[in-house]
């Protein structure tokens, strides 16, 4: 070997290391103001061609015990999770069970009268015409709508959406069939989480298992996933979870842990070593009959109308910016505050898992995506 081709290598050898440094040290920098000791902060995962260039966690997964984050907690993943209830769909589908362009009440009957056709194709993008939280009670999010059902709590008064008041998923379920449209089908893009819970009672009423059982057969089994599962049940024990914070008026830490367990529009758990798997499925597919068209469909829009200057696939934000094209999509409840994007042309992803809602995530991940291609 010579001198020349010897230095060639070394060089080639080292540079993506250097690199993959001096990215952490850009990540850190980011992270640095979340307080190690006694703080809630986030799980942070950086993606290049199937292997972590970054792995880490800041602050605390649990503020009662000093347990740190480091990158292996379970998060709560609040509408990260639609993504996943689509391909559980589109599974459906390629088994031949269900027509995405069929009428949704033709698999559940007992749904209201709607005014015009709601298709499950409609339902996966946001074009269904269905509202959201605010049909129900005065959400989470934001007011409740004038239009609303008068949900009423155990004690006879307003039903608190959260983590005061509780409903089964049977007892949510026997609203949500009866919210009518808040407009005609095929109209505009309208985000529903409603629409996703519906989803899931379709995976339920088609397969004959909750989605959560679907779910771990189809889709966490085939890629070994095996801290991703649908959260169904509010008093099971889960390893390794994050727990929830949010600070009150007085800028203390308290306790912000959802009581309410329907899946389908949130409810999946995972950490950072199983969405790089999930990532990975993406490039290598594994799950469904024929899982590169399965891939292929997952990544279609929905439909022409946007959010914005987004189309919608099945889950996922769809981006193009300086001619790079992005699926992504956030989450925040209870607690929790998530990111999770994929830059195919760069085989390059993102995922922040936060348990501090106080954080300001879409800053923080700008940041975190400026550091990575700024390289």
């Amino acid at each position: 070997m010579t001198i020349y081709r010897f230095f060639l290598l070394v060089f080639v050898f080292l540079v993506p290391q250097v690199h993959a440094q001096s990215l952490s040290t850009d990540i850190d920098n980011i992270f640095s103001a979340i307080d190690p000791n006694n703080s809630p902060g986030c799980s942070v995962g950086l993606i290049e061609d199937g292997r972590f260039i970054h792995k880490k966690g800041y602050g605390l997964a649990n503020l009662e015990l000093n347990v740190p984050l480091d990158g292996k907690q379970v998060h709560r993943m609040a509408s990260v999770s639609k993504q996943f209830t689509a391909l559980a769909v589109l599974l459906l589908a390629e088994e031949g069970k269900i027509d995405l362009d069929n009428d949704i009440r033709s698999y559940l009957t007992d749904l209201r009268e709607y005014s015009g056709t709601v298709t499950i194709r409609s339902m996966l993008g946001h074009y269904s015409g269905m509202g959201d939280y605010d049909l129900i009670a005065g959400p989470y999010e934001g007011d409740k709508s004038n239009d609303r059902i008068e949900l009423k709590s155990a004690a006879g008064g307003e039903f608190r959406l959260g983590n005061e008041d509780y409903l089964t998923i049977d007892e949510f379920y026997n609203v949500v069939k009866n919210v009518p449209l808040r407009h005609s089908p095929n109209q505009k893009f309208e985000y529903s989480n409603l629409a996703y819970f519906l989803l899931s009672m379709l995976v339920e009423e088609v397969s004959g298992k909750s989605l959560r059982m679907y779910a771990q057969e189809k889709i966490f089994e085939p890629l070994d996933m095996t801290n991703t599962f649908f959260s169904d049940d509010p008093v099971e024990i889960v390893k390794n979870r994050a727990s929830g914070y949010t600070k009150d008026k007085s800028g203390r830490y308290v306790n912000d842990m959802t009581n309410l367990f329907w899946v389908g529009d949130g409810g999946l758990h995972t950490n950072l070593d199983d969405l790089r798997k999930w990532d990975s499925n993406f490039y290598h597919p594994k799950v469904g009959i024929e899982p590169n068209e399965l891939m292929t469909l997952i990544n279609q829009p929905n439909s022409l109308h946007k959010a914005g200057d987004s189309l919608y696939a099945n889950g996922q934000f769809i981006q193009q910016k300086d001619g790079v094209t992005s699926f992504s999509h956030s989450g925040g409840w209870l607690g929790t505050s998530t990111f999770y994007a994929r830059y195919p042309q760069h085989k390059f992803a993102v995922a922040l898992m936060c348990n501090d809602t106080s954080l300001d995530v879409s800053d923080l991940v700008r940041k975190t995506v400026d550091a990575y291609f700024k390289r």
